[in-house]
């Protein structure tokens, strides 16, 4: 069997119109119809005799549909009134219209349903609840073929139920596009008709009820006068509340099937007892409400009239029923002699019905503006939508997205393509479905062309339809689909796009099982409601990830993603965000190599968390690793970090620097020394623990937080670390209780206790470190830096001190050759030798008086350094073609990987660094490539 149908041709036994000529929801109907087995040559319908002819839609339609007849006479056209159960209740046409309706057993009583006629006008409006056009050879039936069928809705105005449809059938020929708007008025006109007849019905029963009354109405007599008065004054006064409850009450009682009576508790101890009286007027059938309150001063009970003796007793005259023959029931009240009753409500269950609908709908509605967004997941919020849904609503609801909104991505203005890719979030059929497997959650999906999913995303309104469980599209072979969950056979089904800001996101499917209780128009507009909450919630919880997306990628690019591998020290740490599901905050560290081979270490710690703290840490950070790059000292970079956030953004505003208040920590450690500099800002002070001793924290002066620093100025304290030694720097987040605050000598302890007993592995330290101080979720964010440090053998350091006097140059050049060679690192003679007659000559003409220094440093790069008494600063300039001197320092710029100065408490150090090559032999000579490099260029 083909996947679908072959349509039927367009005459002369031709039977192969080509498919791509059909819509894709004709070709999903073909599909069902095809799985149904039905005859396309000859339907059994089956015709139900018992009809009433007399019935309101009937009523209703009669005049409606003698007009349109009217309208359309002269052309062959034939008219058809089915009801909500697809049966014809009722047709019009000419002759031969009504002979070939007859011939195709389209009789009064026929049902028309897809299940037993396949594709028509009349199965697609009540499956789908809108208008519909079938054109000829989209008919399911052959016989058929030579019309084109149009139908509408008809639907009750009260609730927008659909009670029938119209159909228009006209020859192929005669078909006009009008003739659907000419429809659509005529059924919009039998829904006012059916609106008119329920309110004449209910104004009977109105006047039925009142008469029942009159007749049952308590009387009293009064002797003195004479005069009969009757009971039943004004009703207590009630709160809007109270009333409100009352009236949702009564619609229950109206709706119900046998309730009869009702108590309500009020304020005060008051009980309101309701009691439902049937109520019956021709073919109208209903039930009136009555409220009475049990504490109420009454005149006495319906029924007998009594007489007011001039002694104020009671004596009754008169015995006859407490209601009359339109008011049963009143013998089984539960309460005896009950006070006046006031008439509350009088309707039909159907309307009473409605109502109740409508109240449920509002009840929906108000619960899913408080369940559904709870959290910024969007598979949550989907699966909140489904439990909201199930069972009041729909016996099962899908909930699928886009993978692109998934991803946090924004999706396209308007409707998605029709290959946009979908993943199913959410399956819901109450809790009996929990663990039963069906479609798969976190899967691809997509649906094709013509099924009620693809319409209602193509456009982007809530579509109802019926889809059939065997026949349903959409699911990939081998896996379920989660209407499975609802069994065999064909269900109600109600699509509703989840658009928010002009996009659609995804899509909501709401099942019902069977096709009782079809979607109506209110449903769709509840949908609809429901939908776009639901998809609000998603979107902002989109932008949310998006944004935390940035957040991190921000965050995640301004920390070191590696720490570097240095001879100086080995190193390991920790970030810990007190917003795991942020995971953005304002602390951070930094470890930057400086010129001979020291290392600065960095912590530190802005105000707050979120986007706006890790912007401004990222500023921080970047500022201290430019400030590290001149070679300052610790007490320098906290100044000129200071200074940087005491400028306000605008002068002329009242504005603070986000970083007002932030901490930080800078310490430098020199490896060739085994000392470490440092300095702080409002940070803690950092730990150590020495080889063979007990971990303490560094005493170092206490500065100001930045952007306070004009209080006092910044300090730097010395101190020794031997080789081993185990340097922590850690933010104050690391020191506090899980609700920010705490003993504080209590948890540094707990600090040195942890690192006293940390093993030889950094790594395991800082985890030992992180589960005794912090178990829980961090109050604060905490960032924890740890660095065991090394000292540089002595036979890998050289240092030399000349006088100041040209003569010095040639020894220097003879001394560093002869370490070259200890070292066995020939090759860089050359390059070396031309570095050091530069920066020695520059020190004997420039340095002052002092004597001129000179160190070699042999790691990994060779380092040569050469210290004065100065404290200018050297820079390359252009020098002109004339001039004899100049060129120094661009010659070792251009024989060096790195170059640059430091400045001491007395004097400074200019620094080249080179990468030493084994195995190339030393480059030779070439005077005029020298010369070359200073040929001018203009």
């Amino acid at each position: 069997m083909d996947p679908y149908p072959t349509p039927p041709g367009s005459g002369h036994g031709d039977r192969t119109q080509p498919v791509a000529g059909v819509r894709p929801e004709i070709l999903a109907s073909w599909q069902r119809s095809q799985s149904l087995g039905i005859d396309r040559e000859g339907a059994a319908l089956p015709v139900e005799r018992d009809l009433d002819p007399d019935s309101r839609l009937i009523r209703a339609a009669a005049p409606v549909l003698d007009r349109l007849c009217e309208r359309f006479s002269g052309v062959p056209v034939t008219v058809a009134l089915v009801d909500s159960r697809a049966n014809i209740v009722d047709r019009r046409g000419g002759p031969a219209g009504l002979e070939l309706m007859d011939a195709a057993s389209l009789v009064p009583g026929a049902n028309v349903d897809e299940r037993f006629m396949g594709t028509s006008s009349v199965s697609m409006v009540l499956s789908t609840r809108a208008p519909f056009m079938v054109v000829g050879h989209e008919h399911f039936l052959h016989r058929l073929q030579e019309l084109t069928c149009v139908a509408a809705p008809v639907r009750d105005p009260v609730g927008g139920t659909v009670r029938g449809a119209v159909n228009l059938s006209v020859p192929r020929a005669l078909a006009d596009p009008g003739m659907a708007l000419v429809l659509q008025n005529a059924t919009d006109r039998i829904g006012e008709r059916l609106l008119e007849l329920s309110t004449s019905r209910e104004l009977e029963l109105m006047r039925s009820f009142r008469r029942a009354r009159e007749r049952g109405r308590h009387a009293e007599l009064d002797l003195g006068s004479g005069e009969l008065s009757r009971g039943g004054g004004p009703p207590p006064p009630l709160a809007s509340q109270e009333r409100l409850i009352l009236l949702e009450r009564a619609v229950e009682l109206i709706s119900s099937d046998g309730e009869a009576f009702a108590e309500v508790p009020l304020a005060g101890s008051r009980v309101a007892v309701l009691r439902r009286r049937e109520l019956h007027h021709g073919d109208a059938e209903g039930a009136a409400v009555e409220v009475s309150f049990e504490d109420a001063p009454g005149t006495g009970a319906p029924g007998p009239v009594t007489a007011v003796a001039p002694n104020g007793r009671h004596v009754p005259l008169l015995d006859r029923p407490a209601a009359g023959a339109d008011a049963p029931g009143a013998a089984t009240e539960p309460h005896a002699a009950p006070g006046d009753a006031w008439l509350l409500l009088v309707g039909e269950p159907g309307v009473g019905r409605l109502a109740a609908e409508a109240r449920g709908r509002l009840s929906l509605l108000n619960e899913a503006g408080v369940r559904l967004g709870t959290t910024l997941d969007m598979w949550r919020t989907a699966e909140e939508l489904a439990e909201i849904a199930v069972p009041r609503f729909a016996d099962l609801v899908v909930v699928d997205l886009l993978e692109r909104v998934l991803a946090g991505e924004e999706p396209p203005p308007g409707r998605p393509r029709p290959d946009a890719a979908l993943r199913r979030v959410a399956i819901w059929a109450g809790e009996d479905s929990r663990d039963t497997p069906a479609g798969g959650v976190d899967e691809p999906t997509g649906y094709p062309a013509g099924t009620p999913q693809a319409r209602c995303l193509e456009t982007g309104q809530p579509v109802t339809d019926s889809v059939l469980t065997a026949a349903l599209s959409g699911s990939p072979a081998g896996r379920a689909h989660p209407v499975d969950l609802l069994g065999g056979g064909v269900h109600s089904y109600l699509g509703a796009p989840l658009s928010a800001r002009g996009s659609v996101l995804g899509l909501a499917s709401f099942y019902r099982r069977g096709r009782t209780k079809p979607y109506e128009q209110d449903d769709l507009t509840l949908a609809g409601e429901l939908a776009a909450r639901a998809a609000i919630s998603v979107d902002n919880a989109r932008r949310y990830r998006r944004e935390h997306h940035a957040s991190l990628t921000l965050q995640r690019s301004l920390l070191p993603h590696v720490l570097p591998r240095l001879g100086a020290a080995e190193l390991a740490s920790r970030y810990l965000p007190a917003d795991t599901r942020a995971g953005v905050g304002g602390d951070w560290f930094d470890v930057i190599p400086l010129s001979g081979l020291r290392v600065a270490l960095v912590v530190g710690d802005v105000p707050g968390n979120g986007l706006q703290a890790a912007a401004t840490m990222g500023r921080l950070r970047t500022a201290v690793r430019t400030l590290a790059g001149l070679d300052l000292l610790p007490e320098e970079v906290l100044a000129h970090l200071d200074d940087l956030v005491s400028r306000t953004p605008d002068e002329s505003a009242d504005e603070q620097d986000p970083a007002t208040g932030a901490t930080c920590l800078y310490a430098v450690y020199d490896p060739v020394s085994c000392r470490c500099t440092a300095a702080r800002a409002g940070h803690p002070p950092p730990a150590v623990l020495t080889p063979g001793g007990q971990a303490r924290l560094v005493d170092l002066p206490s500065g100001p937080p930045l952007g306070l620093g004009g209080i006092q100025p910044y300090e730097s304290a010395t101190v020794d670390l031997p080789a081993g030694s185990l340097l922590a720097m850690y933010t104050d987040g690391l020191l506090k209780e899980d609700r920010g605050y705490g003993d504080t000598d209590a948890r540094t302890g707990q600090l040195l206790a942890s690192l006293s007993r940390g093993g030889p592995a950094l790594e395991d330290v800082c985890d030992r470190v992180a589960d005794i101080l912090r178990p829980g979720s961090p109050h604060d964010d905490v960032a924890l830096l740890l660095a065991r440090v090394h000292a540089l053998p002595e036979d890998r350091v050289a240092t030399w001190e000349f006088p100041s006097d040209p003569s010095v140059v040639a020894r220097a050049r003879a001394v560093t050759r002869d370490q070259l060679a200890a070292w066995g690192m020939s090759e860089l003679d050359f390059n070396t030798g031309l570095v050091v007659s530069e920066l020695v000559t520059n020190a004997v003409r420039y340095g002052g008086r002092g004597p001129v220094g000179l160190r070699l440093l042999r790691d990994d790069s060779l380092i040569c350094e050469v210290s004065d008494r100065s404290n200018t600063s050297p820079r390359i300039r252009r020098a002109a073609m004339t001039e004899e001197g100049g060129r120094g320092l661009f010659l070792v710029a251009q024989f060096t990987s790195s170059w640059g100065a430091r400045y001491m408490p007395q004097g400074k150090t200019v620094w080249a660094e080179q990468m030493p090559q084994p195995g190339r032999p030393a480059p030779e000579t070439d005077e005029q490539a020298l010369l070359a490099m200073f040929d001018d260029l203009g």
